[in-house]
């Protein structure tokens, strides 16, 4: 599979999954905030968008 141009990197697909919706992050933003898999996060709606967030209990 060839490599996305630079312009194209952060443009991403939603996709269904079962019941849910879904889509990929680029691994880059990935490793730059040291994610890990089956960590939990918080999503909350704003304004025009969608905020992600580290999980704290």
């Amino acid at each position: 599979m060839p490599r996305r141009n630079l312009e194209d990197r952060n443009t991403r697909k939603i996709f269904k999954s079962g019941k849910s919706y879904c889509l990929t992050l680029p691994i880059e933003m990935v490793r730059e905030l040291g994610w890990r898999e089956k960590q939990k996060l918080t999503v909350k709606k704003i304004k025009d968008g969608l905020t992600i967030k580290d999980w704290k209990k």
